[in-house]
């Protein structure tokens, strides 16, 4: 990507915080009208840029907002424990709803396509690509083949117990040699963006906490108990 796409990425999101606008699976709050006042309203709130799942509201919250949208498109595959964006179809439908930014598995896992492909789709398309890592190793790949944006996004998603803290350690390993770390996962307060910040991270995702109602109202039911 030219030096001046990348400068002007800087200056709309470096520093800034990044709102995960995607409501649980067939919960009351999954809807595309919703999902667009929720970018809506995380705009009004200071969010410099919001994460978007699927073409179709992408293409409601781009009509909504001037902020960068980052997309995503998430499939649950029967031969692939990838998730996010693992199509060069998903790539093309988000372009062409003008998602500023394409979000893309980066892990090592097994992948119906290549990330290489996935790569040079979003960028032949004049949009940012964004690696979606879970170690420092995918981090490192990544960023070798080119993506703008490392994300820890999947760190802690890949197999084992879920961890409770973000993984502050990785976002430092990463922002040793990659300039726009994307700190995600298990950010859920103000401190914590706070700590990640000061970790190295270039921005930070926030999503359950912001737009999961069911889960933050579970949080505070269960403190009743």
């Amino acid at each position: 990507m030219s030096s001046e796409k990348l400068a002007a990425l800087d200056a709309r999101m470096a520093g800034r915080l990044v709102v995960s606008c995607q409501p649980i699976d067939d919960g009351p709050l999954d809807n595309a009208d919703i999902v667009r006042r929720f970018a809506m309203a995380a705009v009004l709130g200071g969010a410099g840029a919001v994460r978007i799942e699927g073409a179709a509201r992408v293409a409601a919250v781009r009509g909504a907002i001037t902020v960068p949208i980052i997309g995503i498109v998430k499939r649950d595959l029967p031969d692939s424990p990838v998730r996010i964006t693992p199509f060069l179809r998903d790539v093309d439908d988000l372009l062409a709803v003008c998602a500023d930014i394409v979000a893309v598995d980066a892990t090592g896992r097994a992948r119906p396509e290549t990330l290489a492909s996935l790569l040079g789709a979003i960028h032949a398309g004049g949009a940012m690509a964004m690696a979606d890592c879970s170690s420092e190793e995918d981090a490192a790949a990544a960023h070798a083949l080119g993506f703008d944006i490392i994300g820890t996004t999947l760190s802690g998603y890949t197999g084992g117990a879920v961890p409770q803290e973000p993984d502050y350690a990785l976002i430092t390993r990463v922002a040793a040699f990659a300039p726009r770390v994307m700190a995600e996962g298990r950010i859920h307060t103000p401190q914590q963006v706070r700590l990640a910040r000061e970790a190295g991270a270039w921005a930070v995702t926030v999503g359950t906490a912001i737009t999961r109602t069911e889960l933050v109202t579970q949080w505070f039911a269960e403190a009743m108990v």
